[in-house]
């Protein structure tokens, strides 16, 4: 078949959705044709799609499309199955108008599973109809359906455009991306800090060799994101790199977010004494963080940040969400199992859909890592870790409920994969080690940053018996992108032997450790 059946693509009815956290899109070309700041005022010519298309969450009969339009107008998605795009069935989506930035999002259901897919996006303007933007396309995979086996390829980093490293042309953008397209991965799973909404940045940073980075700067990236403007400005900041506008254009994204959406470490109830910021409580910035991630991201049309992602009988994703329930950072070491990071009715979930999946791995995304001591100030920790080697305390208890329950109802096959530390690192797990015995040994790989400073190595902690088999940190802290020390996984899942590989690169593509995981 040389296009997409018209029952197939339709068979779920082919939903189009607007991506809209908590109310419908405004309507009506009344309303959304004032641009803010120009009251009255509607541009000429044809609209222009500003920051290129994405696509998220694919699963295996549907998928997420993403983009921005430079004026309000309605989003229309074509998709199929050629390249040249004949045949393609087409969506009327959502309005883009100035409440939720000009971008959108559709929901494409009842696709084909396990298939490479071509779509294309244009923007009708609402004050002529009929007068479309150029197209701009996309593709994307979907994932394999019921007991379909393929093998499977997926990449994942974090820390992007971060501690005063932006896109510096003259050092080549953020050519990660770009070693990242290379390696054609079914997905994308981005482990936090999409962005860095509290690290401005200056035109110039001289490097320790003389060299001179010249950072591309935004008036929304020369200060901390504090107005949603300024936070709809940190994505907005990052899509000007070409070779992550090309990956996203290919590569559907998993995304799930950590601190820097809002500011470093942050827990909600807290309050700044950061003398940068006039407002000073969290609540108020992570949720207008919040809406700027749901409204320049393919995330999900609505529900919470935490999910599973199925990927046919050989992977399931559980994507968690480590800072909406958040407590206060403080020194860890509590006795309650009722606090943590996760909180009651996401650890819950975590048990219950570990215990009902039947594919051959899991894969947990925790945007916070496992084992590694990650310190906030002088006296408070800010991750699940503390140190202490012992018996588990503080936030090692829920993670000790979670691998207790998963290891009594006979669960295998669990891999961690996080980012956050900015270094690259393979931890194996063995309760021969640890403080408490109740687990499954299992693996944690840690990577990224994928556009920042470079740090580390962080200290272990020797609660769940990790050990580091491989760690690949620089010499000196917040070594620039240009320096190297910059790191991506890839994981490889071989549907004959379902045995699973991973490989830490850096950021040319090059493989600096590998190991093969065999099925269990």
């Amino acid at each position: 078949m040389t296009e997409l059946d018209r029952r197939t693509l339709l068979r779920a009815g082919l939903v189009a959705g607007a991506g809209v956290a908590g109310g419908a899109l405004l309507g009506g070309a009344g309303a959304a044709a004032r641009v803010p700041g120009a009251p009255g005022w509607r541009p000429s010519g044809r609209p222009v799609l500003s920051h290129g298309v994405q696509s998220g969450d694919v699963s295996a009969e549907s998928a997420v499309v993403w983009t921005r339009a430079d004026r309000p107008g309605r989003m229309l998605v074509e998709v199929s199955r050629r390249p040249d795009l004949r045949g393609a069935r087409r969506l009327r989506g959502p309005v883009l108008d100035p409440t939720r930035d000009f971008t959108g999002k559709v929901r494409l259901r009842g696709l084909p599973c396990g298939e490479r897919l071509y779509y294309r996006v244009r923007v009708e303007s609402l004050d002529r109809p009929g007068l479309v933007s150029e197209p701009l396309t996309g593709s994307l995979r979907t994932a394999p359906g019921g007991r379909e086996r393929r093998d499977v390829r997926f990449v994942w980093t974090g820390d992007i455009a971060g501690q005063g490293w932006g896109i510096a042309p003259d050092f080549g953008g953020m050519s990660i991306f770009a070693a990242m397209r290379a390696a054609r991965p079914d997905f994308f799973l981005c482990s936090g800090d999409t962005v860095y909404a509290d690290g401005p940045l200056t035109e110039t940073v001289t490097l320790p060799d003389g060299r001179v980075w010249r950072n591309l700067v935004t008036p929304e990236k020369s200060k901390v994101a504090e107005t949603l403007a300024e936070f709809r400005g940190q994505y907005a900041y990052n899509l000007l790199d070409e070779h992550l506008r090309a990956f996203v254009a290919e590569v559907p994204q998993v995304n799930q977010w950590d601190d820097h959406e809002v500011t470093n470490n942050w827990y909600p109830g807290e309050v700044l004494t950061d003398a940068r910021y006039t407002e000073k409580r969290v609540d108020v910035l992570a949720a207008r963080a919040r809406q700027a991630f749901d409204e320049w991201l393919p995330t999900p049309v609505r529900g919470p940040l935490y999910r599973r992602l199925p990927y046919g009988p050989l992977l399931d994703v559980f994507v968690l969400d480590m800072r909406t329930w958040k407590d206060p950072n403080d020194g860890n070491t509590y006795p309650d199992p009722g606090r943590g990071l996760l909180g009651r009715e996401q650890r819950e979930w975590l048990i219950r859909e570990l215990t009902r999946s039947r594919a051959t791995w899991k894969v947990i995304a925790i945007d916070l890592p496992l084992g590694l001591v990650v310190p906030d100030g002088s006296a408070a920790l800010e991750g699940v870790a503390q140190g202490d080697p012992g018996v588990p305390a503080g936030r090692e208890l829920e993670f000790a409920q979670v691998l207790a329950a998963a290891h009594r109802a006979g669960v295998t096959g669990i891999v961690f994969l996080t980012a956050d530390v900015h270094y690259t690192a393979a931890h194996h797990y063995d309760p021969a080690r640890a403080a408490v015995a109740d687990f499954t040994p299992f693996w944690e790989f840690v990577s990224g940053p994928a556009h920042a400073g470079a740090f580390g190595p962080n200290r272990l902690d020797g609660t769940f018996g990790p050990r580091a088999v491989f760690v690949h940190a620089p010499p000196r802290a917040n070594i620039s992108p240009a320096e190297g020390f910059q790191h991506f996984g890839e994981v490889n899942i071989d549907a004959a032997s379902r045995a699973l590989t991973v490989h830490l690169r850096d950021r040319d593509g090059r493989s600096l450790w590998t190991t093969t995981l065999p099925a269990p």
